[in-house]
């Protein structure tokens, strides 16, 4: 009997990626899951490629490329002439087959973003504040909704499988850290978000912490190449990160694990302080505070900060040090592949961050390790969003759904 596992166990297995489905009827589920997550990871796919990757019979592969057809969530592409046999047909996702609404919740601003099957962005909405409310928020998903939807055809809005809440745990932990009052942030102690938001929704809403969520992002949406195994992190207001294993994004029993911002670093003093009260881009707003600076462009204009002074600098400094530690000391517990970095800020600070940190990693003693390699992430200042909308694209279409809370 053929059995539905993923073959991890070698270097070659790793590489090649072969995914094994079941014949048997009652796993057609299963199958469809991965014959999606095999066409959303090449592009497009003939049936004959999906029986050879997956081992299933041509008979159950036709089945199933037939019902995904039918129910419009693959499209078939020009015909691919060999030169022998009857030509095959790529069949590649279709981009009105479904989609799907993210919403981040930060310390600095909230974003809304509709994106459709490949992942593209249809429509994206943004809300900047100087703390989140509970209030507030809903209403602005509540408008933020109703304008998007208002958009689409009616077919098009039936389509619409979920909706994905990318926010911090525990929120109102940070009343002090992000300056709001502390009976404005105690409200979301007492407040389920994710009830007020399913209660005006004919979809299933799910609920992830938004740094692991970014690195659903990247996962899913991103150009992380052939790396099975990565350590992510996501430098936003507070720094903060997730960890991708075997090929899925790994949220542990409390859908908390990859909390990196906790992670123990040295401080400026040379005690240990956490990632996040170094890392972060709170800290850099602190620096440009001290110095009567107006940085309120670090949420509002995250492509281009402009001309910022000393103060980039040192942050630079002092943030590459802290992640160069959190790096070397991940890769104590796990052998990654790669360290991706990844946040709220230009593409060209985020370039400079990188190249720093791997400086950083030199001067620390790593013997004993295998260092993963360090680069950029792939999807940009939205990933949080992009992750919260991936939330229910990755627990309804794809295999490895992640680890979340969800509508009963």
């Amino acid at each position: 009997m053929e059995t539905a596992i993923a073959r991890h166990g070698s270097p070659e297995a790793n590489e090649s990626l072969i995914h094994r489905g079941t014949n048997q009827s009652g796993m057609r589920d299963h199958n469809e899951r991965l014959v999606l997550s095999l066409v959303r990871q090449h592009g497009s796919l003939a049936k004959s490629d999906i029986a050879r990757m997956t081992g299933l019979s041509a008979q159950t592969v036709s089945v199933i490329m037939r019902e995904l057809e039918e129910e419009s969530l693959l499209v078939r592409q020009a015909p691919l002439r060999g030169k022998i046999g009857q030509p095959s047909i790529p069949m590649a996702l279709n981009p009105d087959g479904a989609y799907f609404i993210g919403l981040k919740i930060g310390r600095r601003s909230a974003e809304l973003v509709l994106i459709d099957f490949l992942g593209h962005v249809r429509s994206m909405l943004q809300h900047s504040y100087r703390y989140p409310a509970p209030r507030e928020t809903v209403e602005f998903v509540t408008n933020g909704m109703r304008q998007m939807r208002g958009e689409l055809t009616p077919a098009q809005d039936k389509r619409i499988a979920g909706l994905g809440i990318a926010m911090p745990f525990e929120l109102w932990n940070w009343a002090d850290t992000a300056g709001a009052p502390r009976d404005v942030m105690d409200e979301w102690r007492h407040r389920d978000i994710r009830a007020d938001i399913q209660a005006q929704c004919d979809f299933p809403v799910y609920l992830q912490n938004d740094a692991t969520s970014a690195c659903g992002a990247e996962l899913v949406f991103g150009q992380a190449g052939a790396a099975r195994d990565f350590v992510y992190f996501y430098i936003g207001a507070f720094a903060g990160g997730g960890i991708v294993l075997n090929g899925r994004l790994f949220g542990g029993p409390t859908g908390n694990a990859g909390a990196l911002g906790s992670m123990p670093v040295p401080g400026p003093d040379g005690k240990p302080t956490q990632l996040i009260d170094v890392a972060s881009i709170a800290m850099l707003e602190k620096a440009l505070n001290a110095r009567g600076v107006e940085a309120s462009h670090l949420w509002t204009s995250p492509e281009d900060w402009g001309e910022i002074g000393p103060e980039l600098e040192a942050w630079i400094a002092s943030a590459s040090q802290a992640l160069a530690y959190a790096i070397v000391a991940a890769s104590s517990v796990i052998d990654f592949e790669a360290a991706v970095i990844d946040g709220w800020m230009p593409k060209a600070v985020r370039r400079r961050l990188v190249d720093a940190i791997v400086a950083a990693i030199a001067m620390i003693d790593a013997e004993g390790l295998k260092l993963p390699a360090v680069r950029e992430g792939t999807v940009g200042i939205h990933a949080r969003a992009l992750g919260g909308a991936s939330l229910p694209l990755s627990e309804r279409f794809l295999i490895g759904s992640t680890t979340i809370s969800r509508s009963a």
